[in-house]
């Protein structure tokens, strides 16, 4: 969750926004998404859907992060990798 934090801010950078406010914006993203998935009966992919309005700016940052190499992929490759690493560590 930090890393995910830290390229939100630079995101928020590089898209204009001042370094502390790409980083608050970055926190209460963070936090707030944590604290309602937390609170939420509902899943995951519930509540991603219900705060995806259509054609919105949501919709537009998941179709790149929910694409054929988008966050699924990369969060499979890093689950394997510390799988195999904590299999290395267990011998």
């Amino acid at each position: 969750m930090f890393l995910l934090a830290e390229e939100l801010a630079r995101a928020g950078v590089a898209a204009g926004l001042p370094e502390e406010l790409a980083t608050q914006l970055a926190r209460e993203t963070v936090a707030g998404s944590g604290e309602l998935l937390r609170r939420s009966e509902l899943s995951s992919a519930k509540l991603r859907r219900n705060v995806t309005s259509p054609g919105g700016t949501t919709a537009a940052a998941l179709d790149v992060l929910m694409g054929r190499d988008g966050l699924q992929q990369l969060m499979r490759q890093a689950i394997a990798a510390a799988t195999a690493r904590s299999k290395e560590l267990a011998k």
